[in-house]
């Protein structure tokens, strides 16, 4: 304990009584340092140390190996509850998403099944049935969702028809729960295909609950322009793409889609590029990138 004295300090008791310790020969050791060394402000090491210690190898590997292990895991959570991002390969939602689109899907907007992790490897795998925190889509919501009849597959598509609706389709207009839904033309999607432009009449559609969004009608009267009533299961809904004589969707093979492959809701378009290049292709973006589209909320 240091004395209350500050002004001084205690000399060793051997020193108070005049003596040395024994084995003392009353001077300073020497440190073995030099004068440069004390200067440069060297120390004396343990026996065995080396001067320059290298980082041991092994333990270098287990940091880069823990710091990657951290974030795939973080990836992971974030891909499997919050959002996810996604490609347009097919032109089935036409005019309102395009080939080479790519877009951020809400993860959270109508709960979690199994389809909401990767390869739909849920915590419980098959046994995983439902959804939980559920709400149910809004009519008009774009979603991708897995195909029934092969769930490694991913389909994006409108809701068109909600549990307990009756959907059909009669000379190119859509027919919910009996009633016609309005439509209005617009003007022409403009398209260039192998050099040719292309004009597709649009129209601009008023599903019920107020939601509008664009559908393309290439086809007067085509395959899907005159269907049988469908009646939505509970539980399920009634997909339609955007370019209606141009997409599988429940009309067709796709059928009702169940609650439990809802992946979740399509947000926004953060890039987009056209046929000229691919995404990697950074050399080409400056003629590539579709600038209108990047940052586009998806109606």
């Amino acid at each position: 304990m240091m004395s209350k004295d500050r002004g001084s300090a205690r000399p060793p008791k051997d020193e108070q009584d005049g003596k040395t310790a024994p084995g003392a020969s009353g001077a300073a050791r020497p440190s073995g340092l030099t004068a440069a060394d004390a200067l440069a402000g060297r120390r004396d090491r343990p026996s065995g140390e080396s001067k320059d210690t290298p980082p041991k190898k092994e333990e270098s590997w287990i940091e880069i190996i823990k710091t990657l292990v951290y974030a795939v895991l973080i990836a992971l959570v974030i891909r499997s509850f919050v959002i996810q991002p996604f490609n347009i390969p097919s032109g089935s939602m036409k005019s309102t998403l395009l080939v080479g689109d790519y877009l951020f899907v809400e993860k959270y907007a109508y709960g979690y099944s199994r389809y909401s992790f990767p390869w739909g490897l849920g915590p419980l795998g098959d046994l995983w049935h439902g959804r939980i925190l559920a709400s149910q889509p809004k009519r008009g919501d774009v979603v991708v969702f897995r195909l029934p009849s092969d769930p490694s597959i991913d389909y994006i598509k409108r809701v068109i028809g909600l549990p307990g609706d009756t959907v059909q389709m009669i000379h190119d207009r859509l027919y919910i729960n009996n009633k016609i839904v309005p439509e209005k033309r617009v003007s022409d999607f403009v398209e260039t295909i192998d050099g040719y432009q292309r004009r597709v009449p649009r129209y601009e559609e008023f599903l019920p609950g107020g939601k509008t969004h664009y559908i393309l009608d290439s086809t007067p009267d085509g395959p899907y322009d005159n269907t049988k009533l469908f009646k939505v299961p509970p539980g399920h809904y009634f997909m339609m793409g955007d370019n209606r004589d141009n997409s599988d969707d429940s009309r067709a093979d796709v059928g009702y889609v169940p609650a439990q492959n809802l992946v979740g809701k399509a947000e926004l378009i953060f890039f987009s590029v056209n046929d000229k290049a691919s995404w990697w292709q950074i050399w080409k973006w400056p003629w590539s990138i579709r600038w209108d589209r990047l940052f586009k909320v998806i109606d």
